[in-house]
């Protein structure tokens, strides 16, 4: 049976913890005088009152979750959040709630597509806000990362099961533990950005909103302009922190724990940046010769734009539409890529490559040798069926969820590009499109309200590794 009043309990811990995040903003509102104190204010009362009853109606003096509940409190969470979380926007801005849902959910997941124009003049408060929810879903997502997805055995995540991802009784101290010490990494990290982006000219209010969107691989600015409102010294700072958000934060925190650099010494870290450098590389040495500017401003662009689409953050610094059809199309098929797992990333993930590649030689040496016994290996673990069938239907999801959407998108009236464009991007919580609808150039706010909740629901179900949001879609999860 579900375990209603542990998922209540639970519930009500993350929204108590959304009400705080809210103080934050209506706390600059007030101090700044702006008119959306009320908003925000209204907003803390309805998300307050509804985290006291969940916490009443859940206390139980000790939490026994099975893997049925872990899958539903999984999504349950994000939803409800999500629900909450939209509030400032729709009673202030005066918006409809799909716009507002949308915005929240793009937030949230750290996908960055954004329906609100005029950034440069917006109250500080709404802006903060924005930063604040890429930011808690980034840590939110680091921990369901390292603690429940391998446990559940999503999309060959098992690999990287650790003591946070057993989830019996002795292991649940030490999974605390290790969430304490994530969030140590991911706020210091913030801090860093933050220094580092203040140093390149940025003010203090931008360079906390952009630590935040960087460090949580989410995208939001305060500028319409994006990062191209900024100094070229900030755009390499952006750079540096958007891989390190889109590492595994474990092995920041390993490499503090060990004052050593051999966790570095990763199969999956070791091609995410090496991966990088050849794209980057090339691109930049193509576009220096077709567009005849300077190698090094060339870089930077080439550089900024894969770095930003394969770490899913978003940034916009150039219409790269613009550069020609060979540079759109690698960069649209970089939407698909993702960064590492562990991260606060979304996309595929490069570890689901290396498996699969190292799979596909495994199979043409079986051609050669059909009498002999050939064992795939990643990071020196054997690459067992569980982990294949495990990533195998992910991938098979992955496409099939990517299509879903593109249909629905193209019968709402978009044309195919911004539909396949925008089903990719929301799957994989990048965030811009391709295409002059909703390209790096332009946001989603002309697209239909239905476009919008399909995108939503592709952002959840991307960030959440679709798996673990598929399987409530089966008859049997629900039978007792």
């Amino acid at each position: 049976m579900l375990n209603f009043r542990a998922l209540l309990f639970i519930l009500g811990i993350f929204l108590s913890a959304l009400t705080g995040f809210m103080l934050i903003p209506l706390s600059l509102a007030v101090y700044l005088g702006e008119a959306t104190s009320g908003a925000f204010a209204r907003s803390c009362l309805y998300c307050g009152v509804a985290a006291a009853i969940c916490l009443h109606n859940g206390q139980k003096k000790r939490l026994q979750l099975n893997i049925r509940d872990m899958f539903i409190l999984t999504s349950l969470t994000w939803i409800i959040v999500s629900l909450f979380a939209a509030l400032p926007f729709t009673i202030y801005i005066g918006i409809n709630y799909t716009d507002a849902f949308f915005e929240t959910m793009s937030g949230i997941t750290t996908t960055g597509s954004t329906i609100l124009s005029g950034l440069d003049d917006m109250d500080r408060s709404i802006l903060i806000w924005r930063s604040l929810l890429q930011w808690f879903g980034g840590i939110g997502f680091i921990v369901m990362a390292v603690a429940i997805l391998p446990f559940l055995n999503v999309g060959g995540m098992r690999l990287f099961r650790t003591e946070s991802s057993d989830w019996s009784d002795k292991t649940v101290p030490r999974t605390q533990l290790m969430a304490k010490h994530l969030l140590f990494a991911y706020c210091s990290l913030t801090l860093l950005c933050y220094v580092a982006f203040h140093y390149s000219g940025m003010s203090w209010f931008d360079a906390i909103n952009h630590a935040m969107g960087t460090l949580s691989t989410g995208g939001f600015s305060t500028s319409d302009k994006s990062m191209a409102a900024f100094s070229n010294q900030a755009q390499w700072f952006a750079i540096l922190f958007m891989i390190s958000g889109a590492l595994p934060l474990l092995l920041f925190v390993y490499s503090l724990q060990q004052s050593s650099l051999k966790v570095w010494n990763d199969a999956q870290v070791k091609g995410f940046l090496i991966f990088i450098c050849i794209v980057s590389l090339s691109l930049g040495s193509w576009l220096s010769h077709v567009k005849d500017m300077p190698f090094m401003d060339a870089l930077r662009l080439s550089t900024f734009n894969v770095v930003s689409v394969i770490t899913t953050t978003g940034f916009g610094l150039t219409d790269f539409d613009s550069w020609g059809t060979l540079a759109s199309i690698t960069l649209f098929f970089l939407l698909f890529v993702g960064g590492c797992s562990g991260s606060t990333s979304g996309g595929i993930k490069i570890f689901r490559f290396q498996i699969a590649a190292a799979v596909m030689v495994q199979q043409l040496k079986q051609q050669f040798h059909p009498k002999s016994v050939f064992k795939s290996r990643y990071n020196n673990q054997i690459i067992n069926q569980e982990i294949v069938n495990s990533l195998v239907t992910f991938m098979l999801l992955f496409i099939l969820l990517f299509v879903i959407i593109t249909v629905i998108l193209v019968a709402t009236g978009l044309d195919l590009v911004t539909s396949i464009s925008g089903s990719i991007t929301a799957i994989s919580n990048v965030g811009p499109g391709i295409g002059k609808v909703i390209g790096p150039s332009s946001n989603f706010a002309s697209i239909p309200n239905v476009a919008k909740w399909a995108l939503a629901i592709g952002m959840l179900m991307g960030r959440l590794e679709i798996l673990t949001v598929a399987v409530l879609f089966h008859p049997k999860f629900w039978r007792f």
